[in-house]
Parts: C-alpha cells; structure tokens; sequence
C-alpha cells in the first residue's frame, strides 16, 4: 500500500488525509451507470412485486433473481471470464447500495452475491470458478451459505454437521441439520461447513442443492425481511464428491470468518440505501401531510427528526465508502507486489476487519434510527401495512443480528485490536504511554489561529487519546481478565465507532471543500458541526462509564479530567444547524446530498 494509506485500525494512531479517502461524490460515469441499471430494475421489478413476495412466491423470487442476472447485476465484482463485469469492491458497494432499498429481495441479493459466490471466487479451484461461477453470475444458479446451526450461532465453530469419507476416497457423507439459511428455498448452490471426522475445524464444501438427501424446510414465519427465503435444510447421507471440497481441510472456520468480515462491510451498503429511501418517503409524507392547516414539514419537532435521520446516513455513507476504497487499494497494492488477486481480495478484507465491524453496527443502527423515526413521522399511517415505512421498520431489525450481532462485532472491533497490538502489528503502547504523560502536564487550551477543518482534527485526535487513555488503562487493570469485561469492552467499541465516524465526516466535508464553493458547502459543515458536537458528549458519557467500572481515587479523578479535556467542544446552535438540514431536505423532496 502506499505510504498515505493507514493500515486497518491504524486509524486510532494515526490522521488520515483527506486527499487520500475516497467518497461518493467521486463516483465516474460508469459507477454511475451501474448505479442506474440496479435503481431501475429495483423500482420496475422489484418494488412492485413486494406484497407477493412477502407471501414466500419461490418462484417469483427466483424469477426476479434470473432477471438481475440477466442484466449482470448478479456479477459486477466477478471477472469477465466468468460473465461478470469485473468491477471494484466501491463499485460492488454502490450497486449493494441502491439494491438495498429493495426490502426483502436486498438480503436475497446480497446473500447471493456475497457470501454465496464470493467463497468460490477467493477460494475455489481453477476448476469450481469455471463450474460455478459463470452460473451464478447469470443466476442460472442461486446461491447459499450454510453455516448456522440449531446449536452454533455466534460460536460458528462448534458445529455439529458431519463429513465422513466414504471407503472408496471419491465422496464425503455429509450430515447435519443448517439453520436460518438465506436464500436455501430457491438455492441450486450451497456453501456448507462442517467437521471432517473428527476435525476441530470446520472444513467448506460446495454442495448441489438436488442432491439425494437433502430436504429443504418451509420458508420461516419472520417478523420482516418476508420475501427473503429463509429455511432449515437437513442433510442426511448426502454424497458429496471430493473434488467440491472447498479451500483445506480444517481450513473452512477460517473462510467463515473471512467471509463474515465481508459480509459486514456490505450490509453496511445495504442499510445504506434502504435509509435513503425512508429519509425520502418521510419527507414525501411530511409535505404532503397537513395537520393544524400547514404541513407537518413545517414543524420543527419533524424538522429535527428529518435533519438527524439524514446526518445518521451522511455518516454511514462516508465511513462506509471510506472503508470500501481501502478494501480497493489495499488489494491493488498486494497483486501489484506480486499476490494472485482473489488470495489479495482475501489478505485485504482481513486487514481491514475492525473497520468491517464498525460499519456493519454503525449502519444497522443508524438505519433501525432512521426507520424508527420514519414510522413516527407517518404517525398513525406510519402502523399500517399500506406505507412503505412500516415494511422498512420490520426488515431492518434484521440487520443486528446479521453477520454476527452487533454485540459480537462490538467485541471483534476491540479484541482484534489488541490482537494487532500484542502481534505488534499495531503500536498502541507508545501513544497511550504519551497520553498518560499528557495527563500529568499543563492542559493544552488550543491555539485561535487554527481555520474550521484544523480545530476538527485537532478534537477528534483528542477524542483518540480519550480512547487510548481508557483503553490503556483497562488493560493494566485487567489484563488477560479484560476478555471478561464484556461491558468495558462494548464501551471502548462505541468510543471507537463514533470516532472513526466523526473522521469520516470531517474529513468528507474537507474534501467537498476542494470541490464547492461556500454557499453550496454550509450544509455539509452544518451536518458536521452537529453530529460532532453530539459525538463529543457521547464519547464523554461513555468513557465515564468505563473508567468509573474499575478505576477509584486519584487514577479515577486524573481520568475523568482527562476525559473532559479530551472531549471540550465549541458551542454549536444545533437548532439552527438542524433546521438548515431539514429545509434542504424539504424544498428537495428527497434525500439528496
């Protein structure tokens, strides 16, 4: 990678420019075009078939899946000699993104283009991409991904479905039962885990899904996301020949996981669009809707929930596409030193894991916000099935359990942290060291002469050293105890996500300065200054929380002065600020920044 480019969590030690992140206002003509193809086909296809799909219609959805694949949306991140487009992962992102205000069918598209294609990709033989590949890039095939399992949730690994070798070396009998399987009613392909004998790790295999002795179960009753297929599916003696054991033996909790961490930086794009479209059909509605002979746009107890439900997605958008051009860059740089591109694809989406889990509960809720607000807008229409608002509040609950609960990313983003640091793949000891000697000094009160963006940087580097000093002092606390500290741990990761948040932002609106003059700019430093000045109070709370868990006396109050240095923001008229947001939003009638 270049030397500008900050390795995965390097961004606690160290200041990104903003020359060198990418954002969407970025997006060249063909992205856009893609952009357009996908936005299309949901508003033509998708969006009108919603209430059948809704009633399990197998055969529509698999209808709708052919057609996208038809028009190659199935493939735009697969190379072009396996009929795909051979796109970047932005790109792949940008396409999840306007797929994602499709409700039900994003999370069969997403399922399918992700961790149902992608395992191949990274890991398959010369001989399973020609096989597979090309099949699912048309949608000739529709794939899915088995690894849950009655038993096995989160700890994935303690799977019970079996592989045995058959006498003759030429078959694996697989049994075992899979749950929660997305896309397994309409499946032709299915990714499955499980232990080899008496492996302690799983191994992967790609699995006809007509194969004698599987049962595919009935689609599952769920609160949302109804037009998705999901189902249990029961493997009993199925005879599955050697030659689709995908990657190594024991190799395959090791793809799991690979995959997971990709599967959260695109459900972050998912969530992305679908908060677009309810920020869209609730300003619709606010002007539309008149109560006290005026619409309730005009209130700003509806203005303050429209502004903030666009900074909340602002946020997610610019971390999210930050993250995504990472991805980008890091898997150029590798081939370009001489790495095959699908094990560069895999080296790059785990170099960037923290920053994975950080968008995948910073988007879910930011959008349960967003959709949650979206329902109080609509107010009593809001409750009915007739409004869009109300299928978006039941699908995007979803979303923290998705790829690992929120709880669970919340530990990966911390624990692979100190997993880098103890590898000394990451230096935390030294600028933590320098922050508890910043402690014992003379505060400094900041200089007058530093312009908008430099006073930014400027706090959000303390709002680091606020992480660096609970951090640090937790791990001296606890040491290899602090695993046990679930509730310290979850503290650290908010610090973490909000900061990493707050930097996107900035560091977008920096570069839209390069790119806007100052009238067209305000807006975006208004949405800046609020979700900042709202970041610094939380960050605030939270670090108080942490270190009043565990730390008393004179380390408690060095601590908590510590915090509220770090944390000291300029007064920012918010209302106002808001009110600029929400009136943009209104005289658009639409999101659209």
């Amino acid at each position: 990678m270049s030397n500008n480019a900050l390795k995965g969590g390097e961004f606690l030690i160290k200041q990104s420019a903003a020359a060198d992140i990418f954002i969407p206002e970025e997006f060249n003509e063909e992205q856009r075009m893609i952009a357009q193809t996908c936005r299309d086909f949901t508003e033509t296809q998708v969006l009108p078939n919603v209430d059948q799909l809704d009633t399990h219609d197998r055969e529509l959805l698999a209808k709708l899946m052919k057609g996208a694949g038809d028009l190659g949306i199935l493939g735009i991140s697969l190379p072009e000699e396996y009929m795909g487009f051979n796109q970047n992962f932005v790109t792949s992102m940008l396409a999840l993104e306007e797929m994602g205000k499709g409700f039900s069918f994003a999370v069969a598209y997403s399922a399918h283009t992700g961790i149902g294609t992608l395992p191949i990709l990274y890991y398959g033989t010369d001989a399973q991409k020609e096989e597979y590949l090309p099949k699912l890039a048309t949608g000739e095939f529709i794939g899915a991904y088995c690894l849950t399992e009655p038993d096995a949730g989160s700890d994935a690994n303690s799977g019970k479905t079996k592989a045995i070798l058959t006498d003759d070396g030429k078959h694996y009998n697989v049994n075992g039962v899979k749950m929660w399987i997305t896309n397994g009613g309409v499946a032709d392909l299915l990714i499955v885990f499980a232990k080899i004998g008496d492996d302690k790790n799983l191994s992967a295999f790609i699995i006809d899904a007509k194969l004698e002795g599987i049962t595919i179960g009935v689609d599952e009753e769920k609160m949302g996301i109804r037009g998705s297929s999901t189902v249990q599916i029961f493997f009993e003696d199925v005879k599955v020949p050697v030659e689709n054991l995908l990657g190594e033996q024991n190799q395959g909790f090791k793809i799991a996981l690979y995959i997971l961490n990709l599967g959260r930086i695109k459900l972050a794009g998912a969530t992305l669009g679908a908060s677009k479209a309810i920020i869209t059909a609730s300003v619709n509605y606010a002007n539309e809707r008149k109560q006290f002979k005026t619409p309730i746009a005009n209130f700003g107890a509806i203005q303050y929930k429209l502004a903030e439900m666009a900074i909340q997605t602002f946020a997610s958008e610019s971390l999210t596409y930050r993250i995504s051009q990472n991805v980008d860059d890091a898997i150029e740089s590798l081939v370009e030193g001489g790495m095959e591109r699908s094990k560069a694809s895999i080296e790059a989406i785990r170099q960037y894991a923290i920053e994975a889990s950080i968008a995948k509960v910073f988007g879910s809720e930011s959008l349960d916000y967003v959709a949650d607000e979206g329902v109080q807008i609509h107010g009593g229409m809001g409750y009915s099935a007739e409004t869009s608002v109300e299928r978006a509040y039941r699908d995007s609950r979803i979303n923290r359990i998705f790829e690992g609960t929120n709880e669970i990313n919340r530990m990966v983003t911390v624990g692979e942290l100190l997993k880098r640091a103890m590898k000394g793949e990451l230096d935390l000891m030294t600028p933590a060291m320098e922050v508890s000697k910043e402690l014992m000094g003379i505060p400094d009160f900041g200089s007058p002469s530093l312009d908008y963006f430099e006073s930014y940087h400027v706090l959000i580097n303390k709002f680091k050293k606020a992480i660096l000093m609970v951090s640090g002092a937790a791990i001296q606390e606890f040491m290899e105890d602090l695993n046990n500290e679930q509730e310290l741990l979850m503290n650290a990761a908010d610090m973490l996500m909000y900061t990493y948040a707050a930097e996107s932002m900035l560091l977008r609106v920096e570069k839209l300065s390069g790119m806007y003059d100052e009238n067209k700019l305000a807006i975006y430093k208004d949405m800046l200054d609020v979700y900042i000045y709202d970041v610094a109070f939380k960050i605030h709370k939270i670090g108080q929380d942490g270190v009043n868990s565990f730390a008393a006396g004179d380390e408690l109050a060095a601590m908590l002065m510590g915090l509220k240095r770090f944390t000291k923001v300029s007064p920012v008229n918010v209302v106002k600020a808001r009110r600029n947001i929400a009136a943009k939003l209104i005289e658009d009638n639409q999101y659209k920044f």
